[in-house]
């Protein structure tokens, strides 16, 4: 079967699941934007997605499927990340500008959002985690579903 449209989200409509089974298709962070791909459904099954160019990410619980009994719907595989928490403004600044320098893909969240200080969060790397004690940067390596999906930025000089 062929999945062109992406066409509720069980988050945006929780009564589109009352009284079926909802069983995740795992999706990593890196594929969320991927128009074109194939999913395997439980019981070996494979779904194909052509989603229409311009199609926005893949957001966790979004419907790929319903049937009578099941719904099946996106889930988003916890991705390996630093959370960096600098001491102040000062050091925010010098570890956002070394990484960027590195073009590395950010977020940032506010203070409570992940940790009670604001941080920014990378995906995982030895080479960051090297420069962080270098510097004696605080962080934390974890897994999260992070808000948006880590994409490379193109870039030239």
């Amino acid at each position: 079967m062929i999945i062109t449209a992406i066409d509720t989200n069980i988050k945006d409509t929780p009564e589109f699941i009352a009284g079926r089974e909802v069983v995740g298709i795992r999706f990593e962070d890196l594929v969320l934007d991927k128009r074109i791909q194939r999913v395997e459904l439980p019981g070996g099954e494979e779904l194909g997605l052509r989603l229409d160019q311009g199609h926005p990410i893949l957001r966790e619980g979004d419907v790929l499927l319903s049937e009578d009994e099941t719904v099946f719907v996106v889930e988003i595989m916890p991705t390996d990340v630093l959370v960096i928490t600098p001491k102040d403004i000062h050091q925010m600044g010098f570890v956002a500008h070394s990484l960027g320098n590195r073009h590395l893909p950010a977020q940032f969240s506010q203070s409570g959002e992940i940790t009670e200080k604001a941080s920014m969060i990378v995906q995982y790397d030895h080479t960051v985690v090297a420069f962080l004690h270098d510097h004696d940067v605080e962080y934390a390596r974890t897994e999260l579903v992070p808000p948006v999906p880590f994409r490379h930025s193109g870039h030239s000089h």
